[in-house]
């Protein structure tokens, strides 16, 4: 009967307890670039460059490769924490589930390489398990983290370079793509505006040519501000086209017009969803863990 009281008292703190070790946990920084370092382990010029390789592999293969340095999991294993880590950050595309999590830990002197579903017949547990022991925490022991990271990226980039998956889709290029589609869109307007105002008079014609360049902008880019911009451009542009000149395009086009008008302000980054995340891919628990 004694015993009752004790009991209860240590169930009370233990639930008690609970919260405030759920509190505890690490928090799982955004994903805002292909290298976070919330450690200062890498020099800038470290991380940029790691960053341009992960960039340059996921434009050619697809696979999306991050790495993530932390000073500690815990009170978490490093295996919870990384798991947290893929489930909120959701890298690689979403059908492959082709993304791959480097994470260090630099207090535990722990190491993981988490692994998406869809490149664990190529990144397997006993292939990740080498990359740690033999490429990554050899160098770890000797101080060199920046060439033990980079040396470990590679290899995982070697390993799924060798797994077939999708082609990777081609995005719209902001400064390409803009340069190759201003000639086009501009003899549109130019020369299209001419014959649709002939055909359907000043206001109507002006209209028709806002539509045609709207709709080439859209089916070139699939970014709806672009292609709206660009629309009201050409609608502009056709209407300032046709005082005075019957709609001949030898009156000439207004250069500044065009480069100031309808492409300025947020329109087009805003359109283009902004900044660097995960495709949605997912992830099982495959992959392995280190110490050094």
């Amino acid at each position: 009967m004694h015993i009752a009281g004790p009991c209860l008292a240590a169930f009370v703190a233990l639930a008690a307890a609970t919260p405030v070790a759920a509190q505890s946990l690490q928090q799982v920084p955004p994903l805002a670039a292909w290298v976070t370092d919330l450690t200062g382990t890498l020099q800038s010029a470290e991380r940029a460059a790691l960053e341009d390789k992960l960039q340059a592999f996921e434009a050619r293969k697809g696979a999306q490769i991050a790495v993530l340095i932390v000073p500690t999991t815990q009170p978490e294993a490093i295996e919870q924490y990384s798991i947290r880590v893929v489930d909120a950050w959701k890298l690689g595309r979403e059908k492959p589930d082709d993304g791959a999590l480097l994470l260090v830990a630099m207090q535990d002197r722990t190491l993981r390489i988490e692994v998406g579903r869809g490149l664990e017949g190529a990144l397997t547990d006993l292939v990740a398990n080498r990359i740690i022991d033999e490429t990554i925490t050899p160098r770890f022991r000797e101080g060199d983290f920046s060439g033990g990271i980079d040396a470990g990226v590679d290899r995982m980039i070697q390993v799924i370079d060798g797994e077939p998956l999708p082609e990777p889709e081609q995005h719209w290029d902001g400064a390409q793509g803009l340069a190759s589609l201003l000639p086009i869109l501009f003899m549109v307007v130019l020369v299209g505006s001419a014959i649709l105002r002939a055909l359907f008079g000043r206001a109507l014609g002006s209209l028709a040519t806002g539509g045609v360049a709207g709709g080439l902008a859209w089916w070139v880019t699939q970014l709806l501000g672009v292609s709206i911009g660009v629309g009201l451009v050409g609608l502009v542009l056709s209407l300032a086209l046709g005082f005075g000149g019957g709609g001949r395009w030898s009156s000439g086009p207004r250069h500044g017009g065009w480069t100031t008008g309808g492409w300025g302000g947020g329109g087009f980054r805003g359109s283009g969803g902004g900044g660097f995340s995960g495709g949605g891919g997912s992830f099982g628990g495959g992959g392995a863990s280190g110490r050094w």
